[in-house]
C-alpha cells in the first residue's frame, strides 16, 4: 500500500489544508469588503470553469462555442488548476467509459475517501493506464486552444491561479500580503477542489436514482446546489450528453446552465444538447427508483446556498 502513495501529493495537499486554515483563521480579523466580493467572483469564476469549462463543454461537447468561448472558458478552467484540460477530460471520459470499476480514476466503491480526495494522493490503478489509451481524444488533440493550454498549464495555472487572486486585491484596494494569499488564494483554490470533489463522493454515495437505479451516481440537492448544478448526478450519467447535466432548466441550483444560455443569449453558444421530456420519462419508468419528482429550487434551496456562500467568505 505504501509503494502505491503519491508522498510529493500528500504533501502539497497538506500544505495547501494547513495553509487554509490559516486563511480561515484571518476571516476572524478585518478584511476588506471588496476581498470578500472578489474572493465570490474569483470562486464563482473558477466553478464556472470546471463545470461549464472542462466538463459540459471539453468533455462532452453538450454544446458548440466559437473560438471567444473556447479561449473564455479555457483561461476560467485554469483560475482553478486541476491538471491540465486534456488529462481531466481524459480521465473524465473514462470515468464515464468504465464507471465504478478500477479502470474509474475515481472509482467511488473503492470508499469515500478515495473518489473524495484519495485518488490524487495514490498512483493510478493499472487499469486506468490501460483503458485510458482506448479514450478518442482526437477532438482535443484538434483543438489548438486545449493543445495551447496543455503546453504551458502549469505557467497559465500560477498566473491565474495564484498570481491574479494574489495581486489585485493588493494592488486595487490595498489588501493585506496574507488575506490575500491564504485568504483569497489558497482558501479559495481548496475550496473549488472540494467543490469538484464532492461530485465525486457524495454524489456517487448518497441521494435518489430516479432515472438508473443500477449505477452508483446519485441525485444529491447539497452537491447541486454548492457545485452549480454538478449534483443531478444520476440523470447525468445516464444521460451525459445533456448540456444541463439535470432534468431540470431555469433553475437556481443549477447555476452552470444559466451562465451556458447567457453565451447562447449573446451568440457564443450553439447546438445545446438536450433530452426530450418523453425520453426521460420513459427511462424513469423503466430503470429509475420511482422515487423523487422534478420539482424547481424552493426557498430552502436558496437558504442553502445563501449560508454557503456566508461560510465560505
Amino acid at each position: 500500500m505504501l509503494e502505491n502513495i503519491v508522498w510529493r501529493n500528500v504533501f502539497i495537499i497538506s500544505a495547501l489544508h494547513a495553509a487554509s486554515c490559516y486563511g480561515i483563521y484571518l476571516k476572524s480579523f478585518d478584511i476588506h469588503l471588496y476581498s470578500r466580493i472578489f474572493f465570490l467572483f474569483y470562486a464563482h469564476v473558477s466553478g464556472w470553469g470546471v463545470t461549464a469549462g472542462r466538463h459540459r463543454y471539453f468533455s462532452h461537447r453538450s454544446f458548440k462555442g466559437n473560438r471567444a468561448v473556447d479561449i473564455l472558458l479555457m483561461l476560467m478552467t485554469c483560475t482553478a488548476f486541476e491538471q491540465s484540460i486534456f488529462t481531466w477530460c481524459r480521465d473524465h471520459r473514462l470515468h464515464h467509459k468504465h464507471s465504478e470499476t478500477n479502470a474509474d480514476p475515481y472509482n467511488s466503491k473503492r470508499g469515500f475517501f478515495f473518489c473524495h480526495l484519495g485518488w490524487v494522493l495514490l498512483r493510478k490503478h493499472p487499469d486506468v493506464k490501460e483503458k485510458g489509451k482506448s479514450i478518442d481524444m482526437s477532438d482535443l488533440k484538434a483543438n489548438p486552444t486545449v493543445m495551447f493550454e496543455y503546453k504551458y498549464c502549469l505557467l497559465l495555472s500560477f498566473i491565474f491561479t495564484i498570481i491574479v487572486p494574489l495581486v489585485v486585491p493588493m494592488y486595487f484596494w490595498n489588501e493585506r500580503f496574507l488575506v490575500a494569499l491564504f485568504y483569497g488564494t489558497i482558501y479559495r483554490y481548496a475550496l473549488v477542489l472540494h467543490m469538484t470533489w464532492s461530485v465525486n463522493s457524495f454524489a456517487h454515495l448518497y441521494g435518489m436514482r430516479t432515472y438508473d437505479k443500477s449505477i452508483k451516481p446519485a441525485e444529491n440537492n447539497l452537491v447541486s446546489t454548492i457545485a452549480f448544478g454538478e449534483g443531478f448526478h444520476n440523470y447525468h450519467h445516464t444521460f451525459p450528453w445533456d448540456y444541463k447535466a439535470a432534468e431540470l432548466s431555469g433553475d437556481f441550483r443549477n447555476m452552470t446552465t444559466y451562465l451556458i444560455d447567457l453565451l447562447a443569449a449573446v451568440g457564443m453558444v450553439t447546438e445545446r444538447k438536450t433530452v426530450s421530456q418523453n425520453l426521460i420519462e420513459k427511462r424513469k419508468e423503466r430503470t429509475g427508483d420511482s422515487t423523487w419528482k422534478a420539482t424547481t429550487s424552493s426557498i430552502k434551496d436558496i437558504f442553502i446556498y445563501l449560508t454557503y456562500i456566508y461560510i465560505v467568505s
